[in-house]
C-alpha cells in the first residue's frame, strides 16, 4: 500500500510530464490518487481536491524532504530554474521548498484559469488561515502575492507530531481572584463588564442584527494607569469570567535584530491567538507602540516596518486585544482612535484602599485594634500592587513575632519599607 507522500511524488512527476507534454500514465492530475487519511484527524476538516493538493504540497518538506526535488530541473534555454515552478531556498535545507506559485502551477495543469481560486485559499477568510494550518509568508515588497513561502504552522506541526514547543513569546495569565477582589471605581468596573458582555455575546449580536457589514471583527482595549492598579488582574478576570485563555505578550522577545524574524514572531503569536481564541494582553507596550521618542531607533527602516506590521496585526485581529501602558499620552493618538475602549486605572482613594485592606488582612492577625490598623494602612497612598508588597512584609514580620499578631509597629515598618522602595521618602 502506497503512502500519501509516495502518491504525491507520482502526482508531481505526472504534473511535470503533462506540462512538458511527455508520456505519462495519467492523462489528468485528478486521476492520480491522493489520500490524506494519516493527517485528517489533525486537520479536523474535509478537504476539496484543490485543498488536498495545497496541503500535501506544504507538508511534503516535513514528511519527505526530497519529495519535491523534481522541481529542481533547470531551464536550459535560460540557464536558471523554471519561474513557474516557484520555490525558495532554505538556510540549512538543500531541497526544494514550495511557494504559492508552486501550488498555482500544480492546480493550473488541468485548469489554467485556477489562479484566482488558489489565491483565495490563502486569504484570511479561508479555514486554512482561520485554523492556523498553513499560510504564505515572506513576500517581498511589491512582489506577487503567490511568491510567498508556503508554510505549515508550528501549531499544526506540534499537533500533528505530538511535540510541545514553548517558544512563543507569550505566557498564559491565571488568577485565583474574582471580580469582587478587583477594587476599582464603579464607572471603570461597569466599562469592564461591557467588554465582558461583548466577549460572550458578540456572535449572537452580529448574527441577529446583521452587523458584519458595518462593524469589523475585533475589539481593542487600552488600559492605562500607574503600575499595580489592576490592569493585569482585569485582563485575567475578563478571560476567567468567559472561559477564554488570556496570554500576556512579551514584545521584547518578539522583536529580533535579524531581518524578517520579528514579522515571523508576530505572525506566529497572532495566528495562534486567532485559531485558539485567546485574549491577547500586551503589557508595557510603550517602547514599541508609543510615540517615537528615540530618533536613532525609529529612523531605522526595519524597526519602522516591524512596528507598522505589529500595529496592522493588532488592528486586524478578530478577537480581543488589550494593550497596557502607564500613561495615555505614551500611545500615538491616531493609533489609539482605533480602540473601542480606553480605560483609566487610578491609584485607589482612601475608601478603596480601606476596602482592599479589609479584604486581604488575615483575621487571625487582628485583635481589638482592627479598625485603628485599617485606618493607618488606608491613609498611606499606595496602589493595589504596593499594598500586596506591604502585606508580604507584614506576613514575614508576623511569622517572626512571638504572638503572631499584626501590630501597629509591624504595619508602620512594612509601610515605610514600601515607600522607601518607591522612592517616596525624603
Amino acid at each position: 500500500m502506497t503512502t500519501a507522500t509516495e502518491q504525491f511524488r507520482v502526482f508531481i512527476e505526472t504534473a511535470i510530464s503533462l506540462y512538458f507534454q511527455s508520456e505519462t500514465v495519467y492523462k489528468s492530475l485528478r486521476e492520480v490518487p491522493l489520500e490524506i487519511n494519516e493527517w485528517i484527524t489533525a486537520l479536523g476538516n474535509d478537504l476539496t481536491w484543490e485543498e488536498k493538493v495545497v496541503f500535501i504540497l506544504a507538508i511534503m518538506p516535513h514528511e519527505d524532504p526530497n519529495g519535491l526535488d523534481s522541481f529542481l530541473v533547470m531551464n536550459n534555454s535560460l540557464n536558471r530554474p523554471y519561474t513557474e515552478f516557484g520555490g525558495w531556498k532554505g538556510i540549512s535545507h538543500q531541497g526544494f521548498l514550495p511557494t504559492g506559485e508552486t501550488a498555482a502551477f500544480l492546480l493550473g495543469i488541468d485548469n489554467p484559469k485556477s489562479r484566482n481560486s488558489v489565491v483565495q485559499m490563502f486569504r484570511k477568510e479561508h479555514w486554512f488561515y482561520q485554523n492556523n494550518i498553513l499560510s504564505l509568508e515572506g513576500q517581498g515588497e511589491a512582489e506577487p502575492f503567490l511568491s510567498g513561502k508556503l508554510c505549515i504552522s508550528d501549531e499544526f506541526l506540534n499537533r500533528l507530531y505530538g511535540i510541545k514547543k514553548d517558544d512563543l513569546p507569550a505566557k498564559r495569565l491565571i488568577t485565583p481572584l474574582q471580580w469582587e477582589d478587583l477594587v476599582v471605581p464603579f464607572p471603570l468596573w461597569s466599562e469592564l463588564q461591557i467588554i465582558s458582555q461583548w466577549i460572550v455575546n458578540e456572535h449572537d449580536i452580529r448574527q441577529r442584527y446583521d452587523l458584519d457589514r458595518y462593524i469589523p471583527k475585533g475589539y481593542r482595549c487600552f488600559f492605562y494607569g500607574p503600575p499595580g492598579t489592576g490592569k493585569t488582574l482585569a485582563a485575567s478576570l475578563l478571560g476567567k469570567q468567559n472561559g477564554v485563555n488570556v496570554y500576556r505578550i512579551n514584545l521584547s522577545m518578539m522583536f529580533s535584530k535579524y531581518i524578517g524574524e520579528t514579522e515571523k514572531n508576530i505572525a506566529k503569536v497572532f495566528d495562534s491567538a486567532n485559531s485558539q481564541n485567546w485574549i491577547l494582553f500586551i503589557d508595557e507596550a510603550d517602547p514599541f507602540l508609543g510615540k517615537p521618542t528615540l530618533p536613532q531607533l525609529y529612523n531605522n527602516i526595519h524597526i519602522n516596518r516591524e512596528v507598522a506590521y505589529l500595529k496592522q496585526r493588532i488592528e486586524e485581529f478578530p478577537g480581543i486585544v488589550i494593550i497596557s501602558a502607564n500613561f495615555r499620552e505614551n500611545l500615538d493618538g491616531e493609533f489609539l482612535r482605533k480602540f473601542q475602549s480606553v480605560l483609566y486605572f487610578p491609584i485607589p482613594d482612601q475608601l478603596s484602599r480601606l476596602k482592599i485592606w479589609h479584604k486581604i488582612l488575615p483575621k487571625e492577625w487582628l485583635q481589638s485594634e482592627t479598625d485603628e490598623l485599617l485606618q493607618i494602612a488606608s491613609q498611606s497612598e499606595l496602589s493595589g500592587g504596593s499594598i500586596s508588597n506591604v502585606l508580604r512584609s507584614c506576613a514575614l514580620e508576623v511569622w517572626r513575632s512571638e504572638n503572631h499578631l499584626l501590630t501597629e509597629e509591624i504595619l508602620s515598618l512594612s509601610l515605610e519599607r514600601e515607600h522607601k522602595r518607591l522612592g517616596n521618602l525624603n
